[in-house]
């Protein structure tokens, strides 16, 4: 029986979970695609582009954006899959994703720390970005305003992942202390642990603090549907003004 989870968070915006450890830790798994309003689709890609995947896809509409959510991800995942699959879409992820990448035939259409900060991709009219050069994977943000969803990879866990492991004979408890989420006292510490460039980090965690969100979709645990604000407030205290 398959692991994935396919669900409607809210409308036009989907998401595709699924276990994944590293190193004996259950992180889950979590890619998030969303119907813009041209018709278009913009995924956040960090599983794998299986049959029940593909099938959704193209379901929801032709993919238009291809997103590598940090430097890290593409590890796990075959970025040329899905832009075999969808030849025409566009190809974004940070700039150290390329530079670590195996296939070096492989074209990406955009690079956040290689393009201008103003860069336009063309999906800015629905989606912002906001680019964290500071924490150590690169990571990038994403504000879905339409449906107010904050979208990321790393930046933020909310472990357990009990929707990602709810179709695994495998447990999604985190070893030792059983849960991972922005409220614990270990979250706000781990963040900072992850910040190298501790200015570069107030000013994105700042820029997101400021947006208008009342969901945010990890890549790692579930989901956070109440009180998203104060999720990130409390998981970036040390960075916030």
């Amino acid at each position: 029986m398959s692991e994935l989870v396919i669900r409607e968070v809210t409308r036009d915006v989907w998401t595709f979970s699924k276990p994944f450890s590293r190193m004996g830790m259950p992180f889950g798994g979590r890619s998030t695609a969303i119907k813009l309003q041209n018709g278009g689709v913009w995924v956040l890609a960090s599983t794998p582009l299986d049959d029940e995947t593909r099938t959704k896809l193209n379901e929801l509409g032709p993919v238009q954006y291809i997103i590598g959510a940090d430097a890290v991800h593409h590890l796990f995942l075959t970025l040329a899959e899905f832009k075999t699959a969808y030849p025409h879409a566009k190809l974004i992820a940070p700039e150290d994703v390329i530079k670590r990448y195996d296939n070096k035939d492989l074209k990406f259409d955009g690079a956040w720390g290689l393009d201008a900060p103003d860069t336009k991709y063309g999906f800015e009219d629905e989606i912002k970005h906001c680019y964290f050069s500071g924490f150590i994977n690169k990571d990038v943000a994403f504000l879905h305003e339409p449906s107010k969803s904050m979208i990321q990879a790393d930046l933020l866990l909310n472990l357990p992942g009990t929707e990602q492991y709810s179709k695994s004979d495998t447990s999604g408890k985190v070893p030792i202390i059983g849960s991972l989420g922005p409220q614990s006292w270990l979250h706000p510490r781990f963040t900072w642990s992850m910040g190298m460039d501790k200015e570069a980090m107030k000013k994105a965690a700042n820029t997101v603090d400021g947006w208008d969100f009342q969901r945010i979709i990890p890549c790692h645990g579930d989901v956070i549907e109440k009180d998203a604000k104060q999720a990130w407030k409390d998981a970036y205290k040390f960075f916030l003004n």
